[in-house]
């Protein structure tokens, strides 16, 4: 499902303009991440994509809704969010029940919902903690919960913040897993993220915000190879990237197999 955001404004209480004319268009099935330093504007664009936060001015269409003219809970069943801490999320006895909620309440068919979660929870590795309660797991795991809730839904869009912030090593590829089906299902990805590495090998184009404003967009290997422009926002390419530029490699690179095949 295609996202069309046009001159979009955000203005905090506060009186910062934390959104200053953004225009944007994310089509149906595109992998994208948006990075940029704390402040940039990441959380407040993407909170307007369900109706978390409204416009100023300007407009933001999720298919043919207009996000002014919804509330959140009827954009619910377009876009699923996973927040950055699973705790904002979490509120039920045991994960099953925590993962049926989000398919549940917006009224699918019993056979559905019951295919819907069991896939999420096959996805998460959750089959075998069904019956816990969800502040009994590891924070690691609580993400995972988060995650299939939201994967449940089986929404066109689905943001991820910040997903791989607290993450081990084994949770990370999880994480990568997961996306990387949603990926092969055509729903359209959207990830807030500082793991540039993350972002490198998951994600095939790359918006930079800086100020409230787009400093790039365009596809990975073009955005994260331009380094000394993402220093403005305080973002550094991925690690082999840089040392591919140092090494003299003809071409940018974002992970081991292209650095390898470039060397």
């Amino acid at each position: 499902m295609k996202i069309e955001i046009k001159d979009l404004r955000f203005i905090y209480p506060t009186g910062l303009e934390a959104l200053k004319g953004i225009s944007l268009t994310i089509e149906a099935g595109e992998q994208v991440a948006i990075v940029g330093q704390n402040g940039a504007g990441k959380t407040t664009l993407v909170r307007h994509f369900n109706g978390l936060l409204q416009p100023a001015s300007g407009s933001v269409l999720i298919g043919d809704w207009d996000v002014k003219k919804y509330s959140v809970a009827k954009l619910a069943s377009r876009v699923g969010y996973v927040f950055q801490n699973p705790d904002e999320q979490l509120f039920s006895r045991d994960v099953l029940t925590e993962v049926t909620f989000g398919p549940k309440n917006l009224k699918y068919a019993k056979e559905k919902i019951d295919e819907l979660v069991k896939r999420a929870l096959s996805l998460t590795e959750l089959n075998d903690k069904t019956e816990t309660n969800p502040y009994d797991l590891s924070p690691t795991w609580r993400k995972m919960v988060a995650l299939a809730s939201i994967i449940a839904m089986d929404t066109p869009i689905v943001i991820f913040d910040e997903p791989t912030t607290g993450q081990d090593a084994v949770n990370v590829a999880r994480i990568a897993n997961v996306i990387a089906e949603l990926k092969k299902e055509g729903k359209t990805v959207i990830t807030i993220t500082h793991d540039i590495d993350f972002c490198a090998e998951n994600f095939e184009r790359v918006i930079a915000l800086s100020k409230g404003q787009v400093l790039l967009d365009g596809p990975a290997r073009e955005v994260l190879g331009q380094e000394e422009i993402l220093a403005q926002t305080y973002v550094d390419p991925p690690q082999l990237t840089r040392l591919g530029k140092r090494l003299g490699l003809k071409e940018t690179v974002r992970n081991q197999e292209e650095f390898l095949n470039s060397l």
